[in-house]
């Protein structure tokens, strides 16, 4: 299955702006993050389709995955 993740901000670091990568079907959003090694804390928001998406959601063919971290300021 494919599905094409998009980093932002420093996510992107020594990884990639957007690719499609290929998972097996039943992968959840958090196990693509861990196979990203990005560490799930560091994690703000995750959008599926431009839509809020929990790590528990299973991406389907053809998603695409935004995949943002925490952001803080004043």
């Amino acid at each position: 299955m494919h599905v094409t993740v998009k980093l932002f901000a420093y996510f992107r670091d020594n990884r990639f702006v957007a690719e499609v990568k290929e998972y097996h079907r039943g992968i959840s959003v958090g196990e693509i993050i861990e196979q990203l090694e990005i560490n799930p804390s560091d994690v703000g928001i995750t959008m599926l389709n431009s839509r809020h998406c929990r790590p528990e959601a299973l991406p389907a063919e053809g998603d695409i995955l935004a995949i943002f971290p925490v952001v803080g300021g004043g």
